[in-house]
C-alpha cells in the first residue's frame, strides 16, 4: 500500500541529488579543465606556475586570517588604565602623597591622548591594517568585499575606531592641546592630527596617482609617536592641555554630532533596505558603528578623568557615568549573522535599529551634558 509513497520520494530526492551534482559539476568544470591543461604541459610550465598557485593560496590564508582574528579586542579595555585612580586633571602638576614631596616639574598625562594612541596601536600594530591590504583592495574576482557578506566586518569596524580617533585627534589640536588665542598650535599634535587624516586604503603602489606609495599603517605609526610624544612632553609640564569647561562643551558637542552622522546612515540602511540576513551591507555599517562606539567608550572614559575639576563642580558626574555605562552596553551586541530586517518584522532580527538605539542614547546623553555645562 505505501509502495508508491516511497517510490515517489525516492523519485523525489533522486531528482534533488541529481540537480546538486549537476550544479557542483558547473562549478568545478573550469577547475577540472585547468588541471587537465596543468597535467599535459612541461614541467617549464608547471614550475612556475605551481609556484605562483603556492604563493597565493598562502596569501589568501594569510588574508583570511588576519581579517579573522580579532587580536586583543577587549570591550572592558578600559578598566586597564584604572582611571579612577587619578588624582589631578590633566597638564597639572602632580599632588604628592601623603608625608611626601611632590615631584618637581611633573605634570598629569592625558589619559585622552593615552587612550587615543593606544587605540591606533591597536588598530595597526596588533592587527593587520585591513582595508590598505592588497587582496582586501583587489576584491572578490573585482567585488569589493564590503559589497559582499564575507571577510569584510573587521575592516568596518576598524574604520569606525579611526573615525573615533581622527575626530579626538582634531579637537586635541584645535583646543585641547592649547589655550586658544594666546598660545600656537603643539607640533606633536599637529602632525599626528595630519598622519591620521591620510587615505585609509592606501598600500606600497598606486595607480591615482601611479606610483610607488607610503602603506596606511606607516603614517598611522607615526602619529602614534607623535601623541606619545605629546604625552611625554606633558607630563615634563613642557606642553599644555586646556581643561576648561567651555573646551569640554566643544569636545562633546563634536562627538555628539559625529555619532548623530553615523546614526543617520544606520537609519537610512534599516528603513531602504529590508534585506534580513541577506543585506550584504547591513553589516558594514554595523560594525562601523559598533567600532566608533568602542573608540569613543574609551576616549569619553579618559575625558572623564582629564576634566574631572570641571565634571565634579558641575554636578555631572551621574550623567558621565551613565553615558559610559551606555556606551559600555551597546558593545555586548556582538551577533554573529548581522540581520537588516523589518523594524515590525517577526522572523528575521534588525540588529541596526538596536545598535542605532543605543547610538542615540549615547548622544543624547552628550547633548544633555553639552547643555548643562553650557548654562
Amino acid at each position: 500500500m505505501l509502495d508508491p509513497i516511497v517510490a515517489f520520494f525516492q523519485r523525489g530526492f533522486s531528482a534533488i541529488g541529481r540537480g546538486i551534482g549537476l550544479v557542483v559539476a558547473w562549478i568545478l568544470a573550469p577547475f577540472i579543465a585547468v588541471g587537465n591543461w596543468y597535467r599535459e604541459r612541461s614541467w617549464i610550465i608547471k614550475g612556475p606556475l605551481g609556484i605562483g598557485l603556492l604563493a597565493l593560496i598562502a596569501l589568501y590564508g594569510n588574508f583570511i586570517w588576519q581579517t579573522q582574528a580579532w587580536t586583543n579586542f577587549d570591550p572592558d579595555y578600559v578598566s586597564r588604565y584604572k582611571l579612577t585612580e587619578r588624582k589631578n586633571d590633566a597638564g597639572l602638576p602632580v599632588k604628592a602623597a601623603a608625608g611626601q614631596t611632590a615631584p618637581a616639574n611633573a605634570c598629569e598625562r592625558s589619559a585622552i591622548v593615552d587612550v587615543t594612541s593606544d587605540l591606533v596601536d591597536f588598530n595597526v600594530n596588533q592587527n593587520a591594517w585591513i582595508s590598505s591590504m592588497l587582496l582586501y583592495k583587489l576584491g572578490l574576482f573585482g567585488m569589493d568585499w564590503d559589497d559582499t557578506p564575507w571577510l569584510d566586518n573587521k575592516a568596518s569596524f576598524q574604520r569606525g575606531v579611526n573615525q573615533a580617533i581622527r575626530r579626538t585627534t582634531v579637537e586635541l589640536v584645535d583646543s585641547l592641546g592649547r589655550v586658544r588665542g594666546t598660545s600656537g598650535i603643539n607640533n606633536n599634535l599637529q602632525r599626528a592630527r595630519s598622519n591620521l587624516q591620510f587615505d585609509e586604503t592606501a598600500w606600497y603602489f598606486g595607480l591615482d596617482p601611479f606610483g610607488p606609495k607610503t602603506p596606511t599603517p606607516s603614517f598611522y605609526r607615526s602619529a602614534m609617536r607623535d601623541l606619545q610624544a605629546f604625552n611625554e612632553s606633558l607630563a615634563k609640564c613642557e606642553s599644555i592641555f586646556d581643561a576648561r569647561s567651555d573646551n569640554l562643551i566643544e569636545f562633546l558637542d563634536r562627538i555628539a554630532n559625529d555619532i548623530g552622522s553615523t546614526s543617520a546612515m544606520i537609519r537610512e540602511r534599516s528603513e531602504n533596505h529590508n534585506g534580513g540576513w541577506f543585506d550584504t551591507r547591513a553589516d558594514d555599517r554595523y560594525w562601523f558603528a559598533y567600532g566608533q562606539l568602542y573608540g569613543y567608550y574609551g576616549v569619553m572614559a579618559a575625558a572623564g578623568a582629564d576634566f574631572d575639576a570641571v565634571i565634579t563642580q558641575r554636578g555631572l558626574a551621574p550623567i558621565w557615568q551613565e553615558s559610559i555605562k551606555q556606551l559600555r552596553a551597546a558593545l555586548r551586541i556582538q551577533p554573529l549573522i548581522i540581520s537588516n530586517g523589518r523594524e515590525d518584522g517577526w522572523i528575521m532580527p534588525t540588529h541596526l535599529a538596536t545598535l542605532g538605539f543605543y547610538v542615540l542614547r549615547v548622544r543624547s546623553n552628550l547633548v544633555e551634558m553639552r547643555d548643562i555645562l553650557a548654562r
